[in-house]
């Protein structure tokens, strides 16, 4: 009998246990998946990164600004287009390198998931730190007076922290602060000109409508202001997303050019409450 007691409360002792650790089996919090179907989204960068050992190669192009039917509404004017390469050194670090027509841009960047949502919402949002370096190629008569002329001159740096959230299986947004610093910047006179260092936030969502299609919005707004008379335009796009596990293409309107998001808040003079749009497209293939 006593051994038939000490049993049964060795039962009543484990059970217990083997039932909390099958309860935090199946409870253990899983990471939100595909807030973002890709690395950018429209121009900016979101919080995904490619896989570890994942390569992405990024064309995006974007055609003149719209006038009317003479110029086939902007594909007959110039055009600017970026190809780039993103790499996935571990499943949470990105670098990548890029080459950009206009300004002859080339660029190096990198990305950095700090924190990731998870379904528990003990982390209810996902944090990366983007950055990049960029080298303008142009001639040395394009910075100013040749003897004032420095290499370093042709630099500029860009710093991001964007932070998502997965709302729910249909929509996702974003918000990111940012920082530019130009090396270089137009000067017009004493007391007429761009500043070097500047702050910007810039705001991002998708909407999953159906299967592999999205609706996709993104807005930058520059907060430092300029000593010039007319102050830089703030950036408005409206796209539509096709993703694919292989292929992400987008195809938008907006009122920026530049691609390279330091030039994009810093330079853009197109109004979009004016009209002044583009067509822009981007495709992304997975390797």
């Amino acid at each position: 009998m006593k051994k038939i007691f000490i049993l049964l409360t060795l039962s009543f002792l484990v059970s217990p246990l083997f039932a909390q650790e099958a309860t935090q089996t199946t409870e253990a919090a899983k990471p939100v998946r595909n807030s973002f179907a890709t690395s950018t989204l429209i121009d900016n960068n979101t919080v995904a990164t490619p896989f570890k050992g994942g390569l992405e190669m990024d064309i995006q192009h974007r055609f003149s600004r719209i006038v009317d039917y003479h110029n086939l509404f902007g594909i007959y004017g110039s055009a600017n287009t970026r190809i780039g390469l993103n790499y996935g050194v571990t499943d949470r670090l990105m670098v990548g390198a890029g080459t950009t027509k206009d300004y002859k841009l080339q660029d190096i960047q990198w990305k950095y998931l700090i924190l990731q949502q998870t379904d528990d919402n003990k982390m209810p949002v996902s944090l990366s730190y983007f950055g990049n370096v960029v080298a303008d190629l142009e001639k040395e008569e394009a910075f100013g007076p040749a003897d004032k002329f420095k290499n370093i001159h042709r630099f500029s740096y860009f710093s991001q922290l964007i932070v998502a959230r997965k709302i729910n299986d249909m929509f996702s947004v974003q918000v990111a602060p940012s920082l530019a610093y130009f090396n270089s910047v137009p000067q017009y006179s004493d007391s007429t000109g761009y500043k070097n260092l500047n702050l910007g936030i810039s705001a991002g969502a998708r909407a999953n409508l159906f299967g592999a299609h999205s609706l996709i919005l993104e807005y930058d707004q520059l907060l430092t202001k300029q000593n010039l008379p007319t102050q830089p335009k703030p950036n408005l796009s409206l796209g539509w997303e096709i993703s694919t596990g292989t292929h992400t293409f987008q195809i938008f309107v907006a009122n920026y050019s530049q691609i390279i998001s330091q030039r994009n808040l810093l330079y853009n003079t197109n109004d979009f409450t004016k009209g002044d749009y583009l067509i822009g497209f981007n495709v992304t293939v997975r390797f």
